[in-house]
């Protein structure tokens, strides 16, 4: 799909890439990114709601903003990161509003119209997992499963390797796939929404793992206070 071209005729870095079946998106910025957070929006709205009515237990401020990121988390795995596993070949002159969305992220990091393995073997794990987890990850916390901490902590140890990846592969590959520096193809899709991925499932991992070491600690005590009524 790309090869090397004397001039840019799009927006995407390196200038040098020719990229014969690009169409441009006939979109603005404005409305995809407008339109995307606006679906993220209701996500947490709607997950904030449910999560007050529909556990059987009643649950904190800090675990229902957890509830929250999960959900939106189900939602761009499975449909947006779903959609580039399904049809990476094709965004480049396609014009549906998830391939636009691509295309436009893409400005921030070729590698999504270049058919980049790393980045089509990573999106195509995420989407298939870490997606569905997800979703099953709110059922759990809602109806008080046993499994959900440690679903919290697949999920976001998987995140967070694979965001690390993100990063240093194209750290290795010296920032090429997009403007270095540029506010918004750079610091606001590139840099911003992926760090998003490090931060957020790291406290959950530290969330996940306290957690453990609690259950741990009382079913140490409670196995020692057995055997001291033994003796």
């Amino acid at each position: 799909m790309a090869s090397i071209s004397t001039g840019p005729s799009h927006p995407y870095w390196p200038q040098h890439l020719r990229l014969d079946h690009f169409v441009a998106n006939d979109l603005p910025p404005w409305y995809i990114v407008t339109a995307l957070f606006t679906v993220f929006g209701t996500l947490v709205v709607t997950t904030w709601l449910l999560s007050s009515r529909a556990s059987v237990v009643p649950l904190g401020t800090w675990r229902r903003l957890s509830l929250c990121w999960f959900a939106v988390c189900a939602f761009v795995h499975m449909v947006i990161e779903g959609w580039f596993a399904l049809y990476h070949k094709a965004i480049l002159g396609d014009q549906a509003f998830l391939s636009q969305l691509w295309k436009e992220y893409a400005k921030g990091d070729s590698r999504y119209i270049i058919d980049d393995n790393f980045i089509i073997c990573m999106e195509s794990i995420t989407a298939c997992l870490w997606g569905p987890l997800s979703l099953w990850v709110v059922i759990a916390f809602l109806r008080q499963h046993p499994s959900r901490y440690v679903l919290q902590f697949l999920i976001s140890l998987g995140q967070f390797y694979g965001d690390v990846l993100y990063f240093l592969t194209e750290y290795r590959d010296g920032f090429q796939h997009g403007e270095l520096g540029h506010p918004v193809y750079f610091w606001f899709y590139f840099f911003f929404m992926n760090v998003l991925w490090l931060v957020i499932p790291g406290v959950l991992i530290f969330d996940s793992m306290k957690q453990f070491y609690e259950a741990q600690s009382t079913l140490d005590t409670n196995v020692m206070k057995a055997k001291g009524k033994q003796n």
